[in-house]
């Protein structure tokens, strides 16, 4: 199971910036350092650790949808990171389930599919629009499991932030992490990763010793 963002795709400083745009169009100010450390939560929960849970949530929706219009400015330069394809191709050829896991919005995952350029290898997504929690909490694993028809014990997952390691491991699933979404290697492993790896090349290029393949048992 993989997520999306700054782990397939090189996305994660664009949603750092157009979130911080989003918040200083509508008068926060929010260093962008704070704003990048809370990439990859849900909306609301990117929202409380930006804003704190006692604010007016009345312009939630406001700011959500100006995030959502500017990064859909970016869609047509997102490029895959280094070796994302050839990783999905790589395990699907070892007969393993490949499922998408990430917190984006339907519409915005057709486009980071697109994008990947490897549907021959995914077996099937799931998207924010298919639960009613992102992460960390443990929904968007757990419709991956099901999607993908085994237990926790079987599976692993990969991503870029502390949120899906937190996400797994409520799932009780192993995970991986990579360095590509700008997440240090000493926080992903505090967080419990079984293992950290460079980028999704690097993951490739150590397959077969890495818990994707050690963690299926």
């Amino acid at each position: 199971m993989f997520d999306v963002d700054g782990t397939l795709v090189d996305s994660s400083y664009l949603h750092t910036v157009t979130w911080w745009q989003a918040l200083r169009q509508a008068g926060h100010t929010v260093p962008m350092a704070r704003v990048h450390r809370a990439v990859g939560l849900g909306t609301g929960r990117l929202l409380d650790r930006l804003l704190g849970e006692e604010r007016d949530r009345g312009g939630d929706g406001e700011l959500s949808a100006a995030h959502s219009a500017l990064y859909a400015a970016h869609w047509p330069a997102l490029q895959p990171l280094p070796g994302a394809a050839r990783l999905l191709r790589a395990c699907a050829a070892r007969g393993w389930t490949v499922v998408l896991a990430t917190s984006a919005q339907q519409e915005e995952l057709q486009v980071l599919r697109k994008v990947l350029d490897a549907e021959d290898a995914i077996a099937d997504a799931v998207s924010a629009d298919d639960v009613d929690r992102a992460k960390p909490a443990p929904d968007l694993v757990e419709q991956a499991l099901a999607k993908a028809g085994v237990t926790a014990e079987r599976a692993v997952f990969v991503g870029d932030t502390r949120w899906d390691v937190e996400a797994a491991h409520r799932s009780a699933v192993r995970c991986i992490g990579v360095l590509s979404g700008g997440v240090s290697r000493a926080e992903l492993l505090a967080a419990g990763a079984d293992g950290v790896y460079q980028d999704p090349a690097d993951l490739a290029d150590h397959l077969d010793a890495s818990a994707l393949s050690h963690g299926r048992r």
